[in-house]
């Protein structure tokens, strides 16, 4: 049958001493490095990456150097997404075409003027690019247009004011 165990009361009682509990904390402090590297990590990775963009000095007249009109191409910024543009001088009334800024239109003229000044002037670097926002243009389309100059590494690219010929130029259909 089954036993029941009875206590004595003539043993002594064992008596247990309360430690206080403690807590490890050296996985913790580790978890905390490891958040602290990783967030700094990721900060520098997602740096914003910015253009540099030389603008000259106002103040100082710079010497004008002679440049071949057959390698020059200026883009006019206008409204609603739309680039005009043209090659050599604005005051000979040139021919203005238009494009947009998808990659297959405005990447492909750049290309195609770059390689025709390679193949005229021997060197593609010869090829110089003039970039005149409107008033009407956003600063997303002067951005997007500073992006594909890196993307095509058109090596010399110049940002100027829009003037009064060239505004004319923007009227033409």
């Amino acid at each position: 049958m089954a036993e029941i165990e009875t206590k004595r009361s003539s043993e002594k009682k064992k008596r247990f001493n309360k430690k206080s509990t403690r807590v490890d904390l050296t996985p913790m402090v580790d978890l905390g490095f490891l958040l602290l590297t990783f967030f700094v990590f990721t900060t520098t990775i997602s740096e914003a990456k910015a253009m540099n963009l030389v603008m000259p000095n106002d103040k100082v007249d710079t010497i004008r150097d002679p440049v071949c009109e057959s390698c020059v191409l200026t883009v006019l910024l206008d409204k609603n997404n739309r680039i005009k543009y043209y090659e050599g001088a604005a005051e000979n009334n040139p021919l203005v075409k238009e494009t947009g800024f998808a990659p297959e239109e405005i990447r492909t003229v750049l290309m195609q003027k770059k390689a025709a000044v390679a193949n005229v002037r021997g060197d593609g670097d010869q090829f110089i690019l003039i970039i005149k926002p409107s008033a009407a243009s956003s600063f997303k389309n002067f951005v997007d247009i500073t992006d594909e100059v890196t993307i095509c590494q058109i090596k010399k690219y110049y940002v100027d004011e829009i003037r009064d010929i060239d505004k004319k130029l923007l009227l033409k259909k």
